[in-house]
């Protein structure tokens, strides 16, 4: 398995929906920034909890591979959206496991973006995005899923956009 993700693609088409949405709501990259910080957040939240690995009170399993792809695109968007903003030259990463448990995992990422809050800068941003696209090992997705739960998802935004979401 190639575990080469190619990003760039990616970053030029969510450049366009970040366009369209700054045209459309008279935003900048600079005046949204802590706002894109805390959806990013939350979005990996929603992901987290969709994969139940911390519900240790609870016998039910994670939702559904589907619901789970959703979920990491969501973070995705956000990521490359970042990326884009803080004018990224890194388009490609090596998608490792990690050797941490799922919780530690999330552990980590949190903590990494909390860095970024913290610290906006290219270095950090390359950190963090590096353990999110790791976690796509963890979550036993391959890229191609991502890839096209991502351009579901964009499809998806630009109808949002269309119906005044």
């Amino acid at each position: 398995m190639n575990n080469v993700f190619d990003l760039s693609e990616l970053y030029g088409l969510q450049a366009r929906l970040d366009e369209t949405i700054a045209l459309k709501h008279g935003t900048s990259y600079e005046s949204t920034k802590d706002d894109r910080l805390l959806a990013l957040l939350v979005e990996i939240s929603e992901l987290a909890n969709e994969t139940r690995v911390f519900k240790y009170w609870s016998t039910k399993g994670p939702s559904n591979k589907n619901i789970l792809l959703d979920e990491y695109a969501d973070g995705l968007h956000f990521f490359l959206s970042i990326g884009v903003a803080l004018k990224t030259k890194k388009f490609s990463y090596v998608i490792q496991k990690e050797n941490l448990s799922l919780t530690k995992h999330f552990h980590e990422l949190f903590a990494l973006i909390s860095k970024l809050i913290d610290n906006y800068n290219i270095e950090n941003y390359t950190k963090a995005i590096q353990l999110f696209l790791n976690l796509i090992l963890s979550l036993n997705f391959t890229i191609l899923e991502v890839k096209d739960a991502y351009l579901k998802k964009l499809q998806e935004n630009y109808k949002r956009q269309e119906n005044n979401y």
